[in-house]
């Protein structure tokens, strides 16, 4: 990471875009990422990122603009998660759930001028993931929201960040295709 990327920038862009209407905060974490809801003892949501690492706030604000109303009430947006060390058939079914928020993620790291990397994220297991697959799927997915349109929270995420960072408006010439990367 250089000085251009740091994790407390995202905190900040995080806050001005959605605090005031989502009561949602990006929290650095020491562990593991996860979701946690208003609870008790704090009075608002928490999206914790891992260890401090710029990537990893921008993959765990794709996972919190995805998750809908009821999602956002519950622990982890309430869904499953096979650790690394996926089988085949697991790991085709972390595929299938993992398209939308790493195309999301993508159009963050361009907005941010940050590099992205796809993450099939199972170095352990007893499968070798096709990772150019995998990308032509989630760049599938970019260029639909591209052509589509993005939901609210992505899109005014992506707009602080392309302001912040001085990028220009994403267009499909700054997601080559995977055979190209």
């Amino acid at each position: 990471m250089n000085d251009t990327h740091h994790y407390s920038q995202l905190i900040d862009i995080f806050d001005r875009c959605f605090f005031n209407d989502f009561q949602t905060r990006l929290i650095k974490g020491e562990d593991e990422p996860i979701y946690l809801p208003a609870d008790d003892e704090v009075d608002y949501h928490r999206v914790v990122f891992a260890h401090g690492y710029y990537a990893s706030a921008l993959h765990e604000i794709s996972h919190w603009c995805i998750a809908g109303e009821e999602r956002r009430k519950q622990v982890d947006f309430g869904y499953w998660y096979c650790p690394d060390g996926r089988d085949a058939m697991t790991q085709g079914q972390f595929e299938a759930v993992e398209v939308k928020p790493q195309s999301l993620e993508w159009m963050f790291c361009v907005a941010a001028g940050f590099p992205f990397n796809v993450s099939c994220d199972n170095l352990n297991g007893d499968c070798e993931p096709d990772r150019i697959a995998f990308q032509r799927k989630v760049h599938a997915q970019v260029m639909n929201h591209l052509e589509k349109g993005l939901p609210a929270r992505p899109a005014r995420f992506i707009a602080e960040l392309c302001s912040y960072y001085s990028t220009p408006p994403l267009t499909a010439a700054n997601f080559p295709w995977p055979e190209d990367l």
